[in-house]
């Protein structure tokens, strides 16, 4: 049976339909994909990962063979700028959201990019961001959203906002090990019955009640109506969703539209990952090139997070993630990284943002 979707207040917003667009960097989930999602009363995230490689880096100071030079170049907070503002073109003043890895170099002053061109949510995973209020002191309108894997985590999250900056978030999304891209859980986690979403969700939610009157929002493996309904029935209040939108005309990374309706379940795997969490990706381009032993020189061109020590994990797992998904949202076939959740194999047509969110609100 259907439940009702009920719109989802979110500090000072509130969104008529409880459904995020997951944040998906390299340029997924840029102007054109996030704000046709906000347009439709959703929320559409934009992914402030590698910046600098919009509109072929016309924004930014200095590239070397196309690529962003260094951490000031690929988060470009001019290249931000022009997505936010061509994303409003199309959402207008509906909330918008910006997910910004913790783990990437400069995170403090890409958030306070974010919140100047015109975030009104922040959503944080890749690490639990235990700083996160410190960079938006002057934005008290912007939601703090971070992302969790368990309960504990939350606690713990809670506990420093509490005693440090007296707040806890606005909302959490608590992610399950199904998701595309980082994982919050080592590989061996990630297939445990434990850490499963359907395990942490009602844990999370519990926890949560100790704090206030956080809306949890569920992630991770979620992709029709079924599910939506199967989870919030766990004490979700809303669900984030990415790899569904890999099926989006809007998606900002265009080569996905030729890709997924390609792609078999067993091309989905978890691969290890520079950042230090396992990663879900399809076994194609750098991925495919580095098990046949044809992988790219890695050059660390980007500098673009803090666990890689200057290229120093990616030599270790022989592919630089930052001229991956590069590549991946330059459409080269041969050395782009893409990353995908574990349904990514469903997506059989590529259709409008308004016909998925359609087909996810209709009872």
């Amino acid at each position: 049976m259907a439940l009702e979707l009920k719109p989802l207040k979110i500090g000072k917003y509130t969104l008529p339909i409880p459904i995020f667009q997951g944040g998906m960097g390299v340029g997924i989930s840029w102007d054109r994909l996030a704000g046709s999602v906000s347009k439709t009363g959703a929320m559409g995230i934009i992914s402030c990962v590698g910046t600098g490689y919009y509109k072929n880096s016309a924004f930014i100071q200095k590239t070397i063979k196309h690529r962003p030079f260094d951490t000031i170049n690929f988060y470009s907070k001019e290249s931000l700028f022009e997505i936010f503002k061509n994303a409003r073109k199309i959402c207008g003043q509906n909330p918008l959201g910006a997910n910004i890895l913790y783990a990437i170099n400069e995170y403090g002053r890409v958030v306070r990019d974010a919140c100047e061109a015109g975030a009104n949510m922040i959503i944080t995973g890749a690490g639990l961001p235990t700083n996160m209020p410190e960079f938006t002191n002057n934005f008290p309108n912007v939601a703090l959203i971070p992302i969790v894997s368990s309960a504990k985590a939350l606690k713990i999250l809670c506990k420093r906002w509490e005693g440090r900056y007296k707040r806890i978030p606005d909302a959490v999304i608590v992610e399950g090990p199904l998701s595309g891209g980082h994982q919050g859980v080592s590989y061996e986690d990630c297939f445990k019955k434990e850490h499963q979403l359907e395990a942490i969700v009602p844990q999370v939610v519990e926890e949560a009640k100790k704090w206030g009157d956080m809306p949890i929002i569920a992630a991770g493996g979620i992709w029709d109506r079924d599910d939506i309904d199967r989870i919030m029935a766990l004490g979700a209040s809303g669900v984030q969703m990415g790899t569904r939108f890999l099926g989006a005309r809007e998606c900002d990374a265009t080569y996905y539209n030729e890709l997924m309706p390609k792609i078999k379940k067993e091309d989905i795997e978890l691969i290890k990952s520079p950042v230090g969490y396992p990663a879900r990706a399809i076994v194609t381009g750098v991925i495919k090139a580095l098990r046949e032993g044809r992988a790219p020189k890695i050059a660390c061109v980007s500098n673009c997070v803090a666990p890689c020590h200057r290229g120093q994990e990616a030599k270790k797992v022989g592919y630089c993630i930052a001229d991956g998904l590069g590549d991946g949202y330059l459409g080269d076939k041969e050395n782009g990284l893409y990353f995908t959740g574990a349904n990514g194999y469903r997506i059989d047509k590529i259709v409008s943002v308004q016909e998925i969110i359609d087909e996810l609100t209709r009872k």
